[in-house]
């Protein structure tokens, strides 16, 4: 698995521009190409500086290099910049980070309507005495 950072720093006042800008653009974008896993956006506290973090399972899932291999509508995000994104690419060698699978019994159309009907069940057992 392969983890590539991208750090810049952004003009005044404009982190949530760019929160909006990964949420509705990069991410959507980065979903839709093949060995994409994850992604994570920091922001350090009281500065403009940005960090996104974006996992991959291979080598040659990683697109091309920096903000140019991502669709066009990214030129806003140039506005929003104050310096060149500085890009770098890890392997993971190690990480407690997991994808949560829901347990197949959540997993239903309506969990709340099937659990109804098996206590329904059992309380008729009950009341009739049968010990099912």
């Amino acid at each position: 698995m392969l983890a590539r950072k991208v750090a810049v720093r952004l003009i005044p006042h404009a982190l949530e521009q760019f929160k909006d800008l990964v949420e509705n653009e990069i991410l959507p974008w980065l979903q839709k190409q093949e060995g994409f896993l994850d992604l994570i956006t920091l922001a350090v506290p009281g500065d403009e500086e940005v960090a996104v973090i974006s996992f991959w399972d291979h080598d040659v899932s990683v697109p091309g290099s920096g903000w140019s291999a991502y669709p066009e509508g990214i030129d806003v995000l140039e506005k929003i910049l104050d310096g060149v994104p500085y890009l770098k690419t890890f392997h993971v060698i190690s990480s407690t980070l997991q994808n949560v699978t829901l347990p197949r019994v959540m997993q239903v159309e309506n969990p709340v309507r099937e659990i109804g009907s098996e206590n329904a069940a059992g309380a008729r057992q009950a009341a009739s005495g049968s010990g099912g």
